[in-house]
């Protein structure tokens, strides 16, 4: 199978990623748990690009290659757990077939008319990056284990009008231990996390005392993801974990930061101080403004010359 440059290959079926990864046939449409060792990849597909239309949570005994800040700062090294959401684009290299792990498929159509089919869309880490994997303890590899397996033997029993209430009931707990060691995560990377953090102000007041909100506007959280090689979800995970705050709030915060300091030592008018600032429209500054201090920029110029 060869798809043209730069174009995708959609795979929208359980069934036809099974066909193509030489899995058996899976024994329900929707949902189906696989060895990866047991994949047989054919050479065309390798290095091939593709967008599959279900949920994918896999296990990598090893990873391998350079991921997030270095081997250095892994937790643990006895495998780890990539989230993803359908309709992310996915590659295949000769790497991807030298491991061993699990792979759970679950087409979103399984979670019709259930409260996971909204729920899951909260959990964040189906939007980080590979080099963001969750990486596992040997207690915590065991949790996750035991839960695949739980839902292994439901698909491998006998189904009837339970089967489905109780691997969505697995499938949540599945997801709720992801997202606790996820936090363990955090919190056992704090060193690195706050050089981060430091990394994260830098970056602001660089790009605030730099005026380069004169040519590309106020910043995003995607320019500080993509400056700190992060998926933007992930770097608001880590930094609310460390903070309280999400990364627009840090953004939000230097600005405001950035706009005292305007009103106090300058001359310029609230207009060409959000001009300055990356506004388009001064309203826009007013209303951020008044939203996080309480003041309006002149009430709060007022204030300040008053006291």
């Amino acid at each position: 199978m060869k798809t043209e440059e730069n174009s995708p290959f959609k795979i929208n079926s359980i069934s036809h990623l099974h066909e193509l990864l030489g899995f058996p046939k899976p024994v329900h449409p929707l949902i189906s748990l696989n060895r990866n060792a047991d994949m047989v990849v054919e050479s065309d597909l390798l290095n091939q690009h593709f967008l599959l239309n279900f949920y994918k949570i896999s296990y990598k005994k090893s990873l391998k290659g350079k991921f997030g800040y270095g081997q250095g700062y892994y937790d643990f090294n006895e495998g780890g757990m990539i989230f993803t959401a359908p309709n992310q684009l996915l590659s295949t290299s000769q790497d991807d077939m030298d491991y061993e792990g699990l792979s759970l498929l679950i087409h979103p159509d399984f979670f019709r008319n259930y409260a996971l089919a909204v729920k899951i869309k909260t959990y964040g880490f189906f939007s980080y990056s590979a080099n963001e994997a969750l990486f596992l303890s040997d207690n915590e590899k065991q949790v996750i284990f035991s839960v695949f397996d739980n839902i292994q033997t439901e698909l491998n029993g006998t189904i009837d009008d339970f089967s489905q209430d109780v691997i969505i009931s697995h499938v949540e707990v599945l997801l709720n231990y992801s997202n606790r060691f996820y936090k363990r995560q955090f919190i056992t990377r704090k060193a690195v996390s706050s050089d981060l953090l430091t990394r994260v102000e830098l970056l602001l007041s660089e790009y605030f005392e730099g005026e380069e909100t004169l040519s590309k506007g106020l910043p995003t959280v995607d320019y500080l993801a993509n400056q700190l090689s992060l998926s933007p979800r992930y770097l608001s995970d880590l930094l609310r974990s460390l903070t309280g705050q999400s990364a627009q709030q840090h953004i939000h915060e230097k600005l405001i930061e950035k706009a005292r300091e305007y009103l106090t030592a300058t001359n310029l008018s609230v207009a060409e101080i959000a001009y300055q600032l990356g506004f388009e429209h001064p309203q826009s500054f007013n209303k951020l403004f008044k939203n996080k201090t309480n003041q309006t920029p002149v009430e709060f110029k007022q204030a300040f010359y008053h006291n």
